[in-house]
């Protein structure tokens, strides 16, 4: 059996722009959390140090003196803020305005409000496509398509280059609607869209050939592991004999929903993740429950396959629970802190390292499938996927 790519992948391209908040440009990341779930917020209040408060005093006073233009002090003081955090040379340590906390933490924790689409802006034709629309939202209900040309929101009309700002006059409060007028095949179709709540990354179940199930995670966002357990437990009733777990290009998430996940696959008290702060002090998370997944494993991952990803994968690995297929993993074994400042703004800091429960390395180092195997991206025929088929046959 051969299956097409497209059809078990999500539109991921960075041309992209999901129509529900602003432009999305985090994907990499593990956030720490409380235990039931939910970013860990600690809200603080900014301050200067005596050096840094007196330098930067004295460069306003000149600029208030002197300079001969009007001065947007908020702006200068997120750049300043800004350029101080990314001296620290972690890609992974930033600042974040208040307008782009807010974005990080939809996001991260998957609460969407919009029409659900995603856009492409199409630079030949200087115009903006869908790229497809997600499942259940008001833009799929609507009957919009693939390849609709978005002509006019609210009656303005916009070129390629105008991608985000139109994404932000779409984007809106639930329950509010929006006007669109699409171009299909050369004919005018007017929408009125209701903006209302959308999931953006559904996890389910599909049953492949041989009767072995097939979960793809394309994130680890709030929720997922309670998606994930429905997701396989419909599988389940369907008398799959195996399960293939889909990693790729799974960029990571939230660290407890990947820790839930890898509990429903361990025995119980086992070790789950290895973590060391900068004074070497460590904490091990182990497993709480008996593991309800009682078929052969088998888990996909590519280069893109990172941080919450690898922390399942590295476990299930270490006590040969599945076999691993694919290309060696991204690599990023960090995990950060999101602080919430009283300005709305955020700081999100490396604070851990993390282990596999072998205390294998993975910052930098990234994970070793058990079948290393290149996907030829010229074919359409998805050999990682039928590698696993055929193990698990």
């Amino acid at each position: 059996m051969q299956i097409n790519k497209e059809k078990l992948s999500r539109f991921y391209k960075t041309t992209m722009i999901v129509v529900i908040t602003a432009v999305v440009t985090f994907c990499i990341t593990s956030i720490l959390l409380y235990k039931g779930g939910g970013i860990k917020y600690i809200a603080v209040t900014k301050g200067d140090t005596t050096g840094l408060g007196a330098t930067l005093t004295s460069f306003k006073e000149l600029l208030n003196n002197k300079y001969l233009y009007d001065i947007d002090e908020s702006k200068m003081i997120e750049a300043a803020i800004k350029g101080y955090i990314g001296a620290v040379e972690d890609e992974y340590t930033e600042y974040f305005t208040p307008e782009e906390m807010q974005t990080f933490t939809t996001y991260t924790t998957g609460n969407y409000v919009g029409i659900g689409i995603y856009m492409e802006a199409d630079t030949e034709n200087n115009l903006i496509r869908v790229s497809s629309t997600i499942k259940n939202s008001s833009a799929e209900k609507a009957g919009l398509q693939a390849k609709d040309i978005i002509a006019k929101v609210n009656g303005v009309s916009y070129d390629a280059s105008e991608l985000s700002k139109m994404s932000t006059n779409i984007k809106g409060e639930e329950g509010t609607t929006v006007d669109l007028e699409i171009i299909r095949n050369g004919q005018k179709i007017n929408y009125t869209l209701v903006r209302s709540s959308v999931e953006l990354y559904p996890v389910e179940g599909v049953v492949l050939e041989g009767n072995i199930g097939y979960i793809e995670l394309a994130t680890f966002d709030e929720g997922c592991a309670k998606q994930f357990k429905e997701a396989y437990e419909e599988l389940k009733n369907k008398n799959v004999k195996a399960l293939i777990i889909d990693l790729r290009d799974n960029g990571g998430g939230i660290v407890d929903e990947a820790l839930q996940i890898t509990d429903y696959i361990l025995d119980k008290d086992s070790t789950m993740l290895i973590t060391a702060d900068k004074n070497k002090t460590e904490e091990i998370e182990k497993s709480e429950n008996n593991p309800i997944i009682d078929v052969p494993i088998v888990i996909l991952v590519n280069g893109e396959t990172a941080s919450a990803s690898e922390i399942l994968a590295g476990a299930i690995q270490d006590y040969k629970k599945a076999a691993i297929v694919g290309e060696k993993t991204f690599g990023k074994g960090v995990i950060q802190e999101l602080y919430t400042l009283n300005d709305g703004s955020g700081l999100k800091i490396t604070i851990k390292e993390y282990f596999t429960p072998n205390r294998n390395k993975i910052n930098k180092v990234g994970i070793t499938p058990d079948h290393e195997l290149i996907d030829e991206k010229e074919t359409e025929v998805d050999e990682q996927l039928q590698k696993a088929i055929e193990l698990l046959k």
